[in-house]
């Protein structure tokens, strides 16, 4: 079994869809849709829709190997990702099943990048997608928990309190800050690497403990 840690940082639509985002925007307010009252805020909102939000960053790990990240043109990004993911069979995230997995597959539409996994999302399962976030809570959706509150609550230590969060990486990126998001993104994914071998009792991670 080879295991692919993962987790993205993605940002709203480029300014090339505004114009026909400010049109679904009135329309859906006409409709009296729940959307925010205020276009900012309704593109804002984009960056968790793959059909117009974008990646920004996208970092991994095979294995126990170093935790990468690939950054730039998101479509190079999306074919690098699947070369890599190619020979994984089990790709193991945080919220991977709602979000960054489904992400991926979305934006791979848009831009028309071929994956090379047709990877099942079928729930009540741990594979091929392990999402320690349903592990934690065994599939109750009533009880989700944020990575940091897990984090925390296992004696491990954040991944967040840096410059950059999740809320102002859409900042970050217009200022440029690029390898600052992708830092961000990578401790986010050497956590989630921990969070994995306490969940299924990994030897040497026990023995750590003691």
């Amino acid at each position: 079994m080879t295991k692919l840690f993962l987790d993205i940082e993605t940002i709203p639509a480029e300014a090339e869809k505004h114009e026909i985002l400010k049109k679904m925007h009135k329309k859906r307010l006409e409709d009296g849709r729940r959307v925010p009252e205020s276009f900012e805020e309704y593109l804002g909102s984009t960056n968790f829709d793959g059909a117009f939000g974008r990646i920004a960053c996208i970092s991994f790990a095979l294995e126990d190997n170093l935790v990468q990240s690939l950054s730039g043109d998101e479509k190079k990004m999306l074919q690098d990702f699947w070369a890599i993911a190619k020979t994984a069979t089990l790709f193991v995230g945080f919220n991977v099943m709602d979000f960054d997995l489904r992400f991926i597959y979305q934006r791979s539409v848009v831009l028309n990048v071929r994956p090379t996994q047709d990877l099942s999302f079928a729930r009540y399962r741990n594979s091929p997608i392990f999402d320690l976030m349903y592990e934690w809570s065994k599939w109750n959706m009533q009880a989700k928990i944020s990575l940091d509150s897990l984090a925390h609550a296992l004696g491990l230590p954040s991944s967040k309190g840096g410059e950059i969060e999740g809320k102002n990486v859409a900042q970050a990126f217009e200022d440029g800050r690029i390898a600052e998001i992708c830092r961000y993104c990578e401790a986010d994914v050497e956590l989630t690497r921990k969070i994995y071998r306490r969940i299924i009792f990994d030897k040497g991670e026990q023995e750590e403990l003691f």
